[in-house]
């Protein structure tokens, strides 16, 4: 009788551990589906390649951008067309001038930061890079 529920335990350990591992791996690309990418910045913008997922529950796309050491972001801006359906897109994310910044140049090294996000300002995705403004 001992082998019997061993053997019986081992084969139901087997299953849920299989059913765990299905689950992940069918979770995985829901959870790709949300990604974010700078493309290039200028001083009155930035292009953005993204993705998200419908459920991600994504309501605009945020940019600042500014002096890589500074306290606070020279430029805003947020593009709230978006298209939430898995699939790749591009979107151009106009910049505001921030109230008491210096505006940004062109050929000036800036960061830029970008980010998916949702409701109540939960960041889904987001991306920071360190270039030169085109």
């Amino acid at each position: 009788m001992t082998t019997r529920n061993c053997q019986r335990s081992a084969r139901t350990a087997a299953v849920f551990v299989t059913m765990g591992a299905a689950l992940v791996l069918a979770a995985a690309p829901a959870l790709a589906d949300n990604a974010i990418d700078i493309g290039g910045a200028a001083p009155s913008n930035v292009d953005v390649n993204y993705s998200c997922d419908a459920s991600a529950g994504v309501t605009s796309l945020r940019a600042m951008a500014g002096e890589p050491t500074a306290e606070h972001p020279a430029a805003v801006g947020t593009q709230n067309d978006l298209t939430c359906d898995g699939a790749q897109h591009v979107a151009t994310v106009p910049l505001a001038g921030a109230t008491g910044q210096a505006p940004l140049q062109s050929g000036q090294v800036t960061q830029v930061r970008v980010a998916l996000v949702g409701q109540n300002d939960v960041v889904v995705s987001g991306q920071s890079k360190v270039l030169t403004l085109g």
